[in-house]
């Protein structure tokens, strides 16, 4: 199982020197890409570059989480890009272009034919879904649950859906996505917890602005994502500062946990005057949880 991580880089498959320098990006996941970063002409050597990767760096522990990004299943390259990356044991795939619970247990037939094949444990190898990047994929966002056990996350895109859309900008002049990307993200939001798998903030593409992406970033987790993708390596760590639980946020927690600990079957607990109830306490779970995977418990 794939422990909840705060950051995931996209690193292009076909570049050696990326994705030997991502390593030390601090991430907690590459997302070796097979899919926009590549050039038509350079996908075979993609795969070839990406399998070499995934076989060298699976060997060197402590390391971040090793996923692929494919092309998508209507494309038809989607089953040349796993014959040649699923012997490098990924951790999970990356879907993109997704259009609901139908297309996850799809990839899912896939890699169980695969794994056979290289004598890998069943369900071994996870997914993570980009649930909106088409118009048509907004109609199936609930239908994630129960599709996959591999599936243990979704996230969400704006720029493939603009083009589908029609649309001029995703962003307005503040910088903020614009309401028909809003509601992609908002669905996205919802479709993971009700398939209770982890939402997945989608890239803040002008990597200079630091400011920006840790606002976008701080809105995100303020409203129940619990990690972003990330398109250059210095973003990563302020993603991960921001999506890594405070010492205030953890003894909050602890002291919620305590509290219905001292009061089993206890609805409600008072704390210094504030009244919390149960959701307070599956919050206060959640986040101790995403503390421990971020070695903070």
């Amino acid at each position: 199982m794939i422990a909840a991580l705060r950051s995931a880089l996209f690193v292009p498959g076909d570049s050696t020197a990326k994705l030997a320098k991502s390593l030390g990006s601090g991430a907690d996941a590459l997302i070796l890409d097979l899919e926009d970063s590549v050039a038509a002409e350079r996908k075979q050597a993609a795969r070839a570059t990406a399998l070499a990767f995934l076989e060298d760096a699976g060997k060197r522990p402590p390391r971040p989480l090793l996923m692929v990004r494919v092309n998508a299943l209507e494309t038809g390259l989607t089953d040349a890009d796993l014959d040649a990356i699923v012997a490098g044991r990924p951790d999970a795939i990356m879907l993109p272009k997704a259009e609901g619970g139908t297309a996850v247990a799809h990839l899912d037939a896939k890699l169980t034919a695969r794994e056979a094949i290289h004598g890998l444990p069943d369900g071994e190898i996870r997914i993570v879904a980009l649930a909106t990047e088409t118009a048509s994929a907004l109609f199936v966002a609930g239908t994630y649950g129960g599709a996959s056990p591999r599936l243990t996350g979704l996230s969400w895109g704006a720029e493939d859906l603009s083009a589908d859309l029609g649309a001029e900008t995703n962003r307005d002049a503040e910088g903020r996505f614009t309401e028909p990307f809003r509601f992609a993200r908002n669905l996205c939001l919802a479709a993971a917890a009700a398939a209770k798998i982890q939402a997945i903030d989608t890239v803040f593409v002008d990597f200079r602005d630091l400011a920006g992406l840790k606002r976008e970033a701080e809105e995100a987790r303020r409203d129940g994502f619990t990690a972003k993708l990330a398109i250059h390596p210095a973003q990563v760590a302020t993603i991960n500062a921001v999506f890594t639980p405070s010492p205030a946020a953890i003894a909050k927690a602890r002291a919620v946990i305590a509290a219905f600990a001292a009061k089993p079957g206890a609805g409600v607990v008072g704390i210094e005057g504030i009244m919390y109830d149960r959701p307070h306490l599956e919050r206060a779970r959640q986040l101790l949880a995403r503390a421990e995977a971020a070695g903070l418990g």
